[in-house]
């Protein structure tokens, strides 16, 4: 979902800084949390995980560009569900990082934007879990319903902000809200295989839950933890 180059310039950039820091003020404030609950190494090893598979969804998955951005499959809410938020967050700051860096250089001064994109709706997606998902219930014993609740948080969220760059950037024009609409269109079909996904990697959890007895420190801990 990368915002495309000259979609939002000059002064109006300024905004994606704003929200790119407050972002990542509140993921910061994840991993701190993060860290004192089961250590550095923990969160480190997860982070690291995480951004490994954010780098491979951008680079290795089909990605098409529709409208004003590009449709990718992005598996925040199965980076969520498998490492925990902030890893998650972490995850995806540093894999777009690494890929403008490296791969992408014309993409980096989009990236406030961009990373604004990718972590608010993973926000969301955490504040949904915790009103859906009961107490006692680990995330291997996720119904469809719920898998579908989460991923349409995440990639609404991600069509939502991309709308709002567009629209900001270039305003109501006819042709404008036209590619919002079809970027937006595009992309939620991923909807249709983000919650499959989703379960697909639950159930190989849950059919490695003897190989992890007593939880692993590169996993979320709630992935086999009812509490």
């Amino acid at each position: 979902m990368h915002i495309e180059p000259g979609l939002v310039d000059g002064a109006k950039i300024g905004l994606s800084y704003v929200t790119a820091a407050a972002a990542g003020g509140y993921a910061l404030k994840l991993a701190y949390e993060a860290a004192r609950e089961r250590g550095v190494l923990s969160l480190a090893g997860r982070t690291l995980a995480t951004t490994a598979l954010v780098f491979s969804f951008f680079e290795v998955l089909p990605h098409y560009p529709v409208g004003v951005s590009e449709v990718h499959l992005i598996l925040g809410s199965t980076l969520f569900l498998m490492f925990g938020a902030a890893p998650a967050a972490l995850g995806l700051a540093f894999g777009l990082l690494i890929q403008g860096l490296f791969f992408a250089p014309f993409d980096l001064p989009q990236y406030g934007m961009n990373v604004t994109t990718l972590l608010v709706p993973l926000f969301g997606v955490a504040a949904v879990a915790r009103r859906i998902v009961a107490p006692g219930t680990p995330y291997v014993e996720l119904k469809y319903g719920q898998a579908l609740a989460l991923s349409t948080t995440y990639q609404a969220g991600i069509v939502g902000w991309v709308a709002f760059w567009a629209v900001y950037g270039q305003g109501f024009a006819s042709e404008n809200i036209a590619s919002v609409a079809t970027f937006g269109g595009a992309y939620m079909l991923v909807i249709i295989v983000e919650p499959l996904v989703d379960l697909a990697v639950l159930a190989a959890a849950k059919a490695l839950h003897g190989a992890f007895k007593g939880g692993s420190p590169l996993l979320e801990r709630r992935l086999y933890d009812a509490a």
